[in-house]
């Protein structure tokens, strides 16, 4: 991370990789989640939420080594560590895919409702394009600065469906990543395209906050056991903390984005 990439994450609030995943591996990526959405049908997502307009996959760590690669790549770890600090995990690891002409765009929001605490920052998140995201395909906009301002937009805007004076579109090619915080406000644009915009989620939070999803119980006892020591500290799988917190369910309603 040069000094160009950390200051806009701190300032604006997010930076973007370009080419992480090369073409082969964007396409594996595409075919997996593609192979899910059939397998799955119209239930695909209800483990975590489903959306008007759009196609979900949920708990997709626990569905394929190929998810799980990426959520140990250290070129974007350094990003997630230099918002959260150094004791960080994943929160959960989503597909979104925004369905043609899709004129439901979401409202702007903050990932789980979160505002920082005296702590600071608790929540970044990754969004790992696999399609190309375009002014027309249902992008992201996000509004720069807004993860300084301690404030949801549900509290202070009139409708956070409408267009923000100081939005902003992030676009990019497949294999791109953009990094965010969280916290600060954004939302998938409509897509006005005859194509799927597709993205995966790969969501972070400090150590001391619940995951989304409890990776401990989801991901299958047989496939834990040949995890790395850095894939198994990253998931949390051996956190008496992350076990105390997810036994108290912190994590079920408050964190659905």
């Amino acid at each position: 991370m040069n000094d160009g990439q950390r200051r806009q994450l701190d300032e604006l609030g997010f930076v973007k990789r370009e080419a992480v995943l090369d073409a082969p591996r964007t396409a594996a990526l595409v075919d997996t989640v593609e192979e899910l959405f059939a397998a799955e049908g119209l239930q695909a997502g209800s483990e975590f939420r489903l959306e008007p307009g759009s196609r979900r996959l949920a708990n997709v760590a626990a569905k394929g080594e190929i998810f799980r690669q990426c959520v140990e790549m250290p070129e974007i770890l350094v990003y997630v560590e230099h918002v959260l600090g150094a004791e960080y995990k994943l929160s959960s690891l989503n597909v979104r895919s925004a369905n043609p002409h899709n004129h439901l765009p979401q409202p702007l929001h903050a990932d789980a409702g979160a505002l920082p605490d005296k702590r600071g920052y608790w929540i970044c998140n990754t969004v790992w394009l696999l399609d190309d995201f375009t002014e027309e395909n249902g992008a992201i906009r996000f509004v720069p600065g807004s993860h300084q301002w301690g404030k949801l937009p549900q509290d202070v805007l009139a409708d956070p469906a409408a267009p923000h004076p100081d939005e902003i579109l992030v676009t990019g090619k497949a294999g791109d990543v953009v990094i965010m915080n969280t916290h600060g406000w954004h939302g998938g644009t409509e897509n006005r395209t005859g194509s799927h915009r597709r993205a995966m989620h790969i969501f972070f939070c400090r150590r001391d906050k619940p995951q989304q999803q409890y990776q401990k119980r989801l991901i299958p006892a047989e496939v834990q056991q040949g995890l790395s020591p850095r894939l198994r500290w990253l998931l949390a799988l051996d956190d008496p903390l992350n076990d105390q917190l997810s036994a108290t369910g912190a994590g079920a309603s408050g964190f659905l984005k």
